[in-house]
């Protein structure tokens, strides 16, 4: 089979001209008038059959398909990378604008609501959610700011927060920290007189419960990490001594003497 001349990480780049040489001869009319069921389509239908024999194109790049399950990542045939990174980032493509529009309409839905509407029915969420929307009807008086705005930027922190929080996102805790202070002052500051301590002190529950999501896995604990130590001192005295050369045996005189002759 033929490859391309440039093997890329020492893979050979398969080509679709090895498909077009791999194809019979097409037949010319004269042929095709002459023998019968040797028309375009028969034809069609050899070229699809031998493509996937043994050492065909189809049948190669069947082959590279079923090894790349068995394979690493830099294993595995060039083409399949591309389209592998081409789905990828055609999915994440389609996943960031299904979310965009998602969040522009969920927006657009809370701008349309009025801020202070709704707000006094019973149960314990409208005890706390409708001090919250009074207080940024009223701040938003002064302010070149839509109350509905306000109350949707509310709503999009806590959110945010509580599910960033549970994820581990540190950021996300600080700013569910922040929302939590700031609405159970938001709530303080808004409720009837008569009912200000039990709206504050439902609030501080609700939100004690949230937290337990927000602050997943968040301890107060220190945490002390007992590691040997790298380096160990071990004191040792070494003492160098210096000893003199033996003298050789029989050689007292020095080497300047002459010894006497003895017979």
């Amino acid at each position: 089979m033929t490859h391309n001349d440039n093997p890329v990480n020492g893979q050979d780049t398969p080509s679709f001209l090895d498909l077009l040489n791999q194809l019979p001869p097409v037949p010319s009319a004269p042929e095709v008038d002459a023998k019968p069921g040797t028309g375009r389509l028969a034809w069609l239908r050899a070229a699809w059959k031998e493509s996937w024999e043994e050492g065909g194109f189809l049948y190669q790049r069947w082959e590279e398909v079923f090894q790349a399950r068995h394979s690493s990542w830099h294993e595995v045939a060039n083409w399949i990378k591309a389209a592998a990174l081409f789905g990828g980032l055609s999915l994440i493509v389609l996943m960031l604008d299904t979310a965009g529009d998602i969040a522009d309409a969920a927006l657009k839905g809370l701008s349309a609501v009025p801020a202070t509407s709704g707000g006094e029915g019973g149960g314990p969420w409208g005890t706390v959610d409708y001090p919250v929307r009074v207080f940024l009807a009223d701040q938003a008086a002064h302010l070149s700011v839509a109350p509905a705005a306000l109350y949707a930027f509310w709503q999009l922190t806590g959110l945010l927060g509580l599910v960033g929080g549970f994820l581990g996102n540190a950021g996300a805790r600080i700013a569910w920290l922040l929302f939590g202070i700031g609405s159970l002052a938001m709530i303080w500051s808004a409720a009837p007189a008569g009912g200000r301590a039990a709206a504050t002190g439902l609030a501080a529950l609700m939100w004690a419960l949230a937290s337990i999501f927000a602050l997943r896995g968040l301890t107060l604990r220190p945490i002390v990490h007992n590691h040997p130590p790298q380096y160990q001192f071990n004191p040792a005295l070494h003492l160098h001594a210096t000893l003199p050369a033996p003298t050789p045996a029989g050689d007292d005189l020095g080497p300047d003497k002459i010894h006497p002759l003895q017979r």
